[in-house]
Parts: C-alpha cells; sequence; structure tokens
C-alpha cells in the first residue's frame, strides 16, 4: 500500500461511527474539483507514510475507534489493498471504502470477501458527460460494473456526486438519480472552493441552498434516500 496520508479521528466519515482515515496515494482520474491534487498528481506527491506505522496506530486504538476509512486518491488501483484491509478486520475494525468505482474486478473482490462493510461510490456525472468532468477519458462500462457489483453485494451502500455550479446542471443530476433508480441513498455533496487539482476551479462556487432543494426534491423522486450535504 503506498499511503499519503493518516487523520487519526474523524465523527462524520463512517455513518454513526467513530474512524480513523487511511489515505492513499495516486488516481487514474484528474477531476477538476479534487480537493486533493497532493493525492493525485505524482508531482505533488509528499513522502509517503508507511503500512506499518498506520497499522501500529490503529493497533493502540483497538477499542477506541469504531472503524477505519480507507479513501484516495483511489485505493482500488492497490493490488494490496485486500491484504491491508484483513488485517485491520483482524483488528475487530469496520471498514468503509470510498472509490470512483474505476477498478470493477477490486470492488468485486472486495466485497465477495467480507472485507468492506460499507462502500461509497462517487459517481462524477451522467454516463454521457464521464470523461469531460472526471477530466480524462473513461471506461464508463466499468463504472455502471461497479454500481452494478455495489447494489447486488448485500453490502451497505451510497452513491454521491460532487455539484459543482455550472458544471453539472439539474438535468445532469437527475439523469443520475434515474441512472441509480432505486438506489438506497444518493447524496449531494457541495463543492466548496480552497485547493483544487485545478486552479480554476479554487473559486468556483455552489448552487444556493434553494437551487439545491429543487435538484434532491427532483432526484428524490428515483431514489430511496436523497440528500445534500
Amino acid at each position: 500500500m503506498i499511503i499519503g496520508g493518516l487523520q487519526k479521528s474523524s465523527l462524520i466519515d463512517y455513518p454513526g461511527k467513530v474512524s480513523a482515515i487511511v489515505f492513499t496515494r495516486g488516481c487514474p482520474l484528474r477531476c477538476h474539483f479534487c480537493h486533493n491534487p497532493g493525492l493525485v498528481l505524482p508531482e505533488m506527491f509528499g513522502k509517503a507514510t508507511p503500512d506499518w506505522e498506520v497499522l501500529e496506530f490503529l493497533k493502540s486504538r483497538v477499542g477506541r475507534l469504531d472503524a477505519v476509512v480507507v479513501t484516495g486518491g483511489e485505493p482500488t488501483i492497490h493490488k494490496d489493498l485486500p491484504d491491508f484491509l484483513a488485517t485491520i478486520k483482524g483488528m475487530g475494525y469496520l471498514v468503509k471504502l470510498d472509490t470512483s468505482g474505476v477498478n470493477p474486478e477490486m470492488v468485486k473482490v472486495l466485497l465477495g470477501n467480507g472485507l468492506v462493510d460499507y462502500i461509497a461510490m462517487d459517481i462524477k456525472a451522467p454516463l454521457s458527460r464521464y470523461s469531460e468532468v472526471a477530466g480524462v477519458k473513461v471506461n464508463t462500462e466499468a463504472i455502471k460494473r461497479s454500481v452494478e457489483i455495489i447494489r447486488e453485494s448485500g453490502v451497505d451502500y451510497e452513491f454521491r456526486t460532487t455539484v459543482v455550479k455550472g458544471q453539472l446542471s439539474k438535468d445532469d443530476i437527475v439523469l443520475i438519480a434515474k441512472y441509480i433508480e432505486g438506489a438506497k441513498r444518493y447524496f449531494l455533496q457541495r463543492f466548496r472552493g480552497g485547493v483544487t487539482l485545478d486552479p480554476g476551479f479554487a473559486k468556483r462556487g455552489a448552487y444556493s441552498d434553494a437551487e439545491f432543494e429543487s435538484i434532491r426534491d427532483e432526484s428524490a423522486k428515483h431514489v430511496i434516500e436523497c440528500e445534500v450535504r
């Protein structure tokens, strides 16, 4: 595992649990709005955190933390991810995985082997606009396969989309909701400016509360739960 960072405690990243967050390094996508360019762009990579150091920390927090969230970057590009998660599960932790769904075969292995208790998949855009929003050519068949695997796995899950005003329209978001028709949870994430992979997005805005409410209400017709966060 190539680990780019560790957050030792979070109350919000695993629903209802106190978690640590492990950030893996590397990602095949180049989403303009990405807030973690230091985990995505090789020229910005800092010193990696040894995986043994992370595991030693987690051992020391058994009984005080409930869960570990593995995010990125894109965790599923790392071939030793199953072994890493198996070690964490062996300590008694719940595991949440954040993924973009670009590697459905790894998603299938992880879910099929009981290595993940909760999975969150980012859906970047309607399938017809995926490569545009993701910043590189994307195999949308892989995205579709990951959605299918997650929905059929029996593992608790959510889908989510980061919404940048001017990049995704209300119609785009509703198309995504229609695509995942009947999904358990779909979260619309407010884009917040700051450090972004594309500096041109640093000062981009989000929709107003009223606009988000309208988008949510229309999207909620197609999924079981739809919220803005």
